[in-house]
């Protein structure tokens, strides 16, 4: 077994950040040529999954996402907390914290146009969330 963590910065809610690169180097140094990489995001209103990196398609999770948990509506969470973030709660344990990937080749193997992604969904953005990547398989 093999682990590392690593952190990615958001900007603002809603931002949908391509993780490819450091999974990619994590896999790499971690040897395994075949096997499963675990990815876990330690935050409960950031969340992981995959989807084509294209433009159009971000913009429809996005939205799809705001369906789920309407910015408007009223959050039992916001009540007892105030910070506002009741639907970030929400959408990011529908969307959830991990993804498992299989390695191939000792890369992710993932599809022609699918990039592995962490959603950040707090309303309070502009964070730094933390990663644990955890690879796992028969070495070269």
């Amino acid at each position: 077994m093999f682990r590392r963590t690593f952190q990615v910065r958001s900007q603002r809610e809603g931002d949908i950040i391509s993780i490819m690169g450091p999974v990619e180097e994590i896999v790499r140094e971690s040897r395994v040529r075949e096997g499963l990489v675990h990815l876990f995001v330690h935050h409960s209103t950031a969340a992981l999954t995959t989807i084509e990196y294209e433009p159009g398609v971000l913009n429809d999770l996005k939205r799809a996402l705001s369906v789920i948990a309407p910015d408007g509506s009223d959050y039992a969470h916001n009540t007892r907390w105030g910070d506002g973030n009741g639907r970030s709660h929400v959408k990011a344990a529908v969307v959830g914290p991990d993804l498992t990937v299989p390695v191939e080749g000792g890369r992710p193997a993932c599809g022609t146009w699918q990039q592995i992604v962490l959603l950040e969904l707090d309303v309070n953005a502009g964070r730094e969330r933390t990663v644990t990547c955890t690879v796992v398989g028969d070495e070269a």
